[in-house]
Formats: structure tokens, sequence, C-alpha cells
């Protein structure tokens, strides 16, 4: 056996922690992350970095936040020299390779894994170019996501069979044997398309799904940060109830179909003899928000949106059926994943902290702060996010400032903002310190974003590459 562990690392694409039964939902059926959970640590609150696809996952790739790499939407691709943990691990003699999405855009997609197993459909399709400076436009017409969801199989399906054939055949290698490897799935479901195979449509609709929870009156009081996201995407549409029902069984039978295939994958580590040396990190890199608040899509830092699973395990190191309460976030997977493999951390420009402490039970040296930062489309500011304790806060900065302070606790769905109320002014202001000491001078910042999307708008219009990303 190799001295050093190997890592599989699972990362779906849109799936909101709170959408499985391992964390709390009583309709979906999620078994394998259950048993995940049975033999690993599950962490209860854990962030994505940011809520879209190709900044949250620079994040997991470098295990710095945004405002640190500075890969602040779907368009902007990472520098290739820039440090990855793939690149760490191979430095220590890791093979690793890359199974389907990073939607890493550039001349580089693979950003330190050695090889590309299966192929990721997202990094094929164009991306529009967004600038702050163009406003935010209003959708013509309403999202189509909701009115497509039925069972059948799309392109998303077949390219998710094709990982997990590929995973199959790379874990079933002779040579996993010889040293030690990293292998990172990258899943595309339950992201839209809401197109699930049977028996998952069915296994929901129309018997067995439920509705967003908006309470009367709820949606004249959204912040002007949920506004945006309804204007730009067309999420004031006028669905029927069977309509709404329908995307939402279909989503929750992708979350099925993506259980049955981390199954698969954990039975074959054990009937390679690999489950023993083989430390399994499950996260995703944002959630969808299926209705709730009058949102889909992601875009904000609503829970549906920002909290994603994170399981660790490795049989007999870690105690299994761990539940930790602290706030983490994704950077702090890929510091654990690196010190887990010998790495020593403070070499490194990482903004994550190690749980490796916490996988051996002790929460103790956790900071307990989470931030999640979304610089992109569907905002015209900088918005940034922390979780520390039972609060949130959301800020985004701008003239007017726009705050939204929430108490998960008591409030778990988000419905009463208690920013500006005197009472909870210290802790308000001390949520927002930890954001702004991360962001440093918000209006240079800012400043640097917008010019960044001019320069990248002048080089789409010369040379037409900005499309294709």
């Amino acid at each position: 056996m190799n001295s050093k562990p190997n890592f599989l690392v699972i990362m779906s694409d849109e799936h909101g922690a709170q959408f499985s039964s391992t964390y709390g939902h009583p309709i979906i059926e999620t078994p394998n992350m259950d048993r995940l959970a049975e033999q690993g640590v599950t962490f209860e609150a854990n962030y994505c970095n940011s809520p879209l696809c190709i900044p949250s996952r620079a994040s997991f790739m470098t295990g710095q936040y945004v405002s640190t790499n500075e890969v602040w939407d779907n368009t902007k691709p990472m520098a290739v020299d820039k440090l990855t943990w793939p690149y760490l691990l191979r430095n220590e003699g890791y093979d690793t390779a890359l199974n389907g999405k990073m939607h890493l855009v550039g001349p580089d997609p693979l950003h330190g894994f050695e090889k590309q197993l299966s192929r990721d459909p997202h990094i094929e399709a164009p991306l529009a170019h967004y600038r702050w400076s163009d406003g935010i436009p209003t959708s013509s017409e309403d999202w189509y996501g909701v009115r497509e969801a039925n069972p059948g199989v799309s392109l998303m399906i077949e390219a998710d069979d094709a990982m997990e054939k590929a995973a199959v055949e790379y874990l079933s290698d002779p040579r996993r044997q010889d040293k030690p490897f990293a292998m990172c799935v990258g899943f595309i479901a339950p992201h839209f398309p809401f197109i699930v195979p049977e028996p998952y449509f069915s296994k929901y609709y129309p018997d067995n799904v439920d509705m967003p929870d908006v309470p009367d009156g709820h949606l004249d009081e959204l912040p002007e940060t949920a506004n945006r996201l309804r204007q730009m995407f067309g999420l004031d549409g006028n669905w029927s109830d069977d309509e709404i029902a329908r995307a939402r069984a279909a989503y929750y039978g992708l979350c099925t179909y993506l259980d049955d295939k981390i199954g698969h994958l954990m039975d074959v580590l054990e009937e390679q003899g690999l489950a023993e040396n083989t430390v399994i990190v499950h996260t995703s890199d944002h959630g969808d928000m299926l209705g709730e608040h009058g949102l889909w899509r992601k875009m904000c830092f609503y829970e549906q949106s920002a909290n994603v699973p994170l399981q660790i395990s490795w049989p007999g190191k870690f105690d299994g059926g761990q539940r930790v309460g602290e706030a983490v976030s994704n950077v702090d997977a890929v510091a654990t994943i690196l010190d887990l493999a010998g790495i020593e951390l403070d070499q490194y420009d990482l903004d994550g902290q190690s749980l490796v402490s916490a996988l051996e039970g002790d929460t103790s040296t956790l900071n307990g702060v989470a931030i999640s930062e979304h610089f992109a489309h569907g905002t015209d500011r900088a918005l940034g996010m922390v979780r520390s304790g039972d609060w949130k806060l959301c800020y985004g900065h701008g003239n007017p400032v726009e705050l939204e302070l929430y108490n998960l606790k008591s409030d778990p769905k988000e419905f009463t903002n208690l920013a500006g109320i005197p009472e909870h002014a210290e802790v308000q202001a001390r949520l927002l310190q930890i954001l702004l000491d991360q962001w440093g001078n918000p209006d240079e910042m800012t400043a640097k974003i917008i010019r960044d999307q001019e320069d990248r708008e002048i080089v789409r219009n010369v040379t037409g590459i900005g499309t294709i990303f």
C-alpha cells in the first residue's frame, strides 16, 4: 500500500446541501451520501466560495478566494502558471486525473492535472461576457429551465454516464496500486437541464414533490440582489404549479441519480482494495434556488445557492458518523487535501484552513468562518457573504450599500433581514470587518474588476475569442 493516501474527489454541479437526505431533506433520497456520512465526517455549514461555476471552481483549484486569485467571472481565464492542488500533488509523486467537469476556460483546461479522462461538456458551450457598466439587462422571456423539465436523457446525462465509466476504468487499473493517485470526478448532475432518466423522474413526480416556501408578501420585500437576478434571468415567470413541481421533481431525481454514481465509485474502491487508503472528498461548486425566494439557478447567498455538501472520509483513520456544525468553505477542503498529502501549508498562499483536526474529532482549532463572493453577471457591484456561528451577513459594495443579516438558528429560511437593527449592530460590524479585511480597499477592488471587464470586452470585440469562453 502507498505510504500517502489516495484521493477520490467527487465534485457535483449545482447541488445545494439541503437537497439530500443526508442534510435533512424529508423527500430526496441520497442513501450513498448517507453511507458516506456513516463512514466519514459531514460538514453541515460548508459554503462554496462563489455561487457561480468558474469562480467557485477556480477557488477550489487554488485554495484561494476569488478576491485573491482574481478569476472574477465565467469568462475570466486562470493564469496558466497559477499553482493548484493538482500541481502540488504531482510534485509529491501523485498520479492526477481530471474526469469530467472543472470548467476552467482559456488555453489550459487542466491546470495541473496530467490527463482528462472524459469530456467536460460545459467548457464547450459559449458563455456571454457581461460588463457592470452595461447595467442589468431585462430578460424578454421566462427562464427556459422550468418548462423543459421532463423524463429523458440529455447530453449532460450522457456525459455523466461516460464519467462514471471512465472513473471505474481508472480505479480498476492495476497501476493504481503502484503510486498514490488523485482523481477528481466532475459530474454535471444535478445542474439543469431538469431532464433525468426514468425511474428517477417518476420517483418524485407527481406525488412525491413539495413546492417552494414563499410566504405572502415575501416577493415584495426581496433585497435588490434578488430583484436583479429576477430581472436578468426572467425568474418572475408565470409558471403553473405543475410546471414548478415537474422542475423540482426532475432536480430531486438528478440528486438521486448522482447519489447512485457516488455509491458505485465507493463500491469500486472496495472491490479494488483501495478503500482503506483512499480519502473521499465530496462537495459541489454551488447550489440551486429551485424557486425558493422566487429565484432559480444560483448567483446569490441564500442557503440553497451557497451552502453545499462537504463530506470527507478515510476509513480506519477518521471516525465515521461525525457531524461538524462550524462554518467552513471549499478552500478549507483544499487545505485539507494538501495537509493529508503531507504538504506544508504555510509554504503557499492559501486562504483555507486545514480541517484535519476536525476530522480527528477536535473542532476547537477551527476559525468558524466561511466567505463567499460574487463579482460576475447578475450583479452590478461586488457582493460578499460571511457566515460565522448562527449569523450570515451579505454585503453589496456600492452607493447605497446593500446589507442583509440573518440569524440562521431562529430564521433558517432567511425571511427576516436584521441588518440595521441596533441590537445586532455588533455582530453586523464584526462580520462586515471580516469581509473588508479580505477585500482590502473595496473601491480599488471594484475598479480593478471593472477595468478587467472592459479590457476583456476589447479583446472579445477584436478577436472574437471571448465568445467561446
